[in-house]
């Protein structure tokens, strides 16, 4: 603490003397050059000597000024103070600091003349005066610091909360976390698989599981044949989220057969106030992974906000009669103490919305006897011929109204029936979604967080073709005497449409409930024609298609012109994009409605409802949308090739 500290830098004393010595040499060969350089010399020495005296009696004023402030009487106290104090100048330099300060801050080497800002950083002195005190770290240690306002500069007091800093951080990372587990494909392995080869599975993924839940410093409890219950901490969630969460590929290495594969679903909690509600969040988690496909991990971190890892598997048909029949006995309770029966599907419906909403209408006005109609927007829908067809089908009824007709119709006991969605913000009329107290929601998309909540019956099947598929299976348990040949071929071409033909997504139900509707009277010829196109629209899709561009396996297609039925369009070049080589997912971009829209596909091996969600919308593991307001249709495209870049540098399993 008696070391000399310079006012000045010796570099300036070292100039000084180097030129004196310069002017005395120069006496032997140039009088001239001497007196000049003389003179300089001095009025060197002279301007170094000056600001080390102002220096000083700046240092004296500012010990005084903290002298007064500080202590008082006795300067001396604060030097055998336990906390760390400094005294600094207005410009943050260090003037003077205690033994304690010595030793914890500055580690025992001199550290005056230096600005305090580099034991502060990023908190500034004034930051501190003004907050009235601020963490910051300096080397391992943390510090709690306050400060005060002398005449000539700052004091700051370092109060050492480095033990209580550990103390809190070690308190949230043992916070206890959740994580509820399902083997997903359970019974599906079990009915393809020998009752050896299905009892080795199930006790491979339950050691994988076991051993995940040691890693992770917990321990596994399984609760029924294929749910498990996995207590463990903030510290190595964190972790298992920053990896991915690898024990989805540790499960899909179980393998049953040569083509089955094992798959899991995990429910996380992160940040819960208490067990129960932490074990609340997971159940709802583990809801939401499920009803997003399977195979994925869904963190929740409070009230919806969710994290997603995984996702990527084309997910395993369920078939669940049982289920289905279970959910008909109620629908049918339901409309039978309604007085008026609304169905509604989401904005810009196509085929597979007008489909299924024609499917819920016939039972409830033919065979339960209620009075009911399609709600919809006839001036914004891509379906507008079978609308028509279905409406010339039963010319003394009316089918469809206007969402402001169907306003007027509600009363407590009427009853709002949503297909092909579950999104309060994509449904035709959110003021009518508001009005209805009694809503039933029917659809088929991957869950997303944002869904409409408290309905008499959710009815979320993400392994479904389509929503047209759902009713078509619903309406066998309703009374199918009221399917009519165009209500069956109106449903016929909602699952055409959502399959592209049987090609996507289809499973065994699929084709039962086409051959169902075939045997209900549906013409494959007629509908067919749905799907027909006009020149102008023809050619508006292969034009999007022929500006194309390729991002490894994205083919991107974008177009500024609104053309008429763009959507429809753009919806069809997006599916043409999938049949070039090497395009896994395609894209078009294109501006409708006031907002630059995106219409995604792809062949199932990219998931893009990840990537649309990621754009603010959602949609299918094969089929989503998004809609970007405030944006031209380049910067939308600059979005999307980001998000795409994002996606391709991601590990192709997690």
């Amino acid at each position: 603490m008696k070391r000399k500290i310079w006012a000045s830098s010796p570099v300036f004393f070292i100039l000084c003397a180097a030129m004196l010595a310069m002017a005395c040499a120069s006496w032997f060969w140039n009088r001239t050059a001497f007196v000049i350089e003389l003179s300089v010399a001095v009025a060197a020495a002279a301007a170094v000597a000056a600001s080390m005296v102002g220096f000083r009696a700046y240092i004296a004023a500012a010990v005084r000024s903290a002298k007064t402030v500080l202590t008082g009487d006795e300067y001396r106290v604060f030097q055998d103070f336990s906390l760390p104090v400094v005294i600094v100048g207005d410009a943050g330099d260090i003037i003077w600091f205690n033994r304690a300060f010595f030793s914890a801050v500055c580690g025992r080497h001199e550290c005056r003349g230096q600005n305090i800002a580099r034991f502060l950083y990023p908190q500034t002195v004034a930051g501190i005066l003004k907050s009235g005190g601020a963490d910051v770290s300096v080397g391992r240690s943390r510090f709690t610091v306050y400060g005060i306002s002398t005449a000539a500069g700052s004091a700051l007091y370092f109060v050492d909360s480095t033990r209580y800093r550990t103390l809190e951080k070690e308190f949230h990372e043992s916070r206890p976390a959740v994580i509820l587990a399902y083997f997903d494909n359970r019974e599906e392995l079990a009915r393809e698989s020998t009752n050896s080869e299905d009892t080795r599975v199930a006790s491979e993924v339950e050691e994988v599981l076991i051993r995940w839940a040691q890693e992770m410093g917990g321990f596994l409890k399984k609760l029924s044949s294929g749910r498990f219950f996995i207590l463990s901490d903030e510290r190595h969630v964190r972790d298992a989220m920053e990896k991915r969460f690898p024990v989805l590929d540790a499960v899909r290495a179980v393998k049953a057969g040569d083509r089955l594969t094992a798959t899991v679903s995990l429910g996380v909690s992160r940040g819960a106030k208490s067990p129960q509600e932490a074990e609340a969040w997971a159940r709802k988690a583990l809801d939401m992974a499920l009803g997003r496909g399977g195979d994925q991990v869904a963190v929740m971190q409070g009230e919806d906000t969710y994290e997603f890892f995984g996702g990527l598997s084309k997910g395993v048909e369920k078939r669940d009669k049982v289920r289905t029949r279970v959910f008909a006995a109620t629908l049918s309770d339901d409309m039978k103490e309604s007085d008026t029966v609304l169905v509604m599907g989401h904005r810009y419906s196509d085929l597979d919305c007008i489909g299924a909403a024609a499917g819920i209408w016939s039972v409830a006005c033919k065979s339960l006897g209620r009075p009911a109609y399609i709600v919809v927007d006839r001036e914004h829908t891509l379906a507008g011929p079978l609308i028509d067809r279905l409406q010339k089908s039963c010319p003394d009824e009316q089918i469809f109204l206007s969402p402001s007709e169907a306003l007027s119709l509600v009363t407590p006991k009427t009853m709002l029936v949503v297909v092909d969605t579950h999104s309060p913000d994509f449904v035709e009329s959110t003021d009518l979604l508001s009005a209805v107290a009694r809503v039933v929601v029917i659809d088929h998309h991957r869950m997303m967080v944002r869904h409409i909540e408290n309905a008499l019956v959710f009815y979320h099947e993400p392994f479904a073709s389509s929503a047209s598929e759902m009713v078509a299976e619903l309406v066998q348990y309703l009374g199918d005497r009221a399917v009519t040949p165009a209500v069956a071929e109106a449903m016929l071409a909602g699952v055409m449409l959502d399959t592209k033909y049987f090609v996507l997504k289809t499973g065994v139900r699929t084709f039962e409930a086409a051959a169902y509707l075939r045997r209900k009277g549906a013409d494959t010829v007629t509908v067919k024609r749905m799907f027909s196109d006009s020149i102008d629209a023809y050619k508006a899709k292969y034009r999007i298609v022929s500006n194309a561009r390729m991002y490894g396996r994205f083919a991107v297609a974008s177009t500024d012109a609104e053309l008429p039925d763009i959507r429809v369009s753009a919806a069809q070049a997006a599916d043409e994009l999938l049949s070039i080589q090497g395009v896994d997912a395609s894209f078009v971009i294109y501006p409708a409605g006031g907002v630059v829209n995106v219409s995604a596909r792809s062949l199932g091996e990219v998931n893009v409802q990840l990537i649309m969600e990621a754009l603010g919308g959602g949609g299918h593991l094969t089929m989503a949308g998004a809609q970007l307001s405030g944006v031209t249709v380049d910067q939308a495209r600059e979005k999307l090739v980001a998000v795409i870049q994002a996606q391709k540098d991601k590990p192709h399993k997690s």
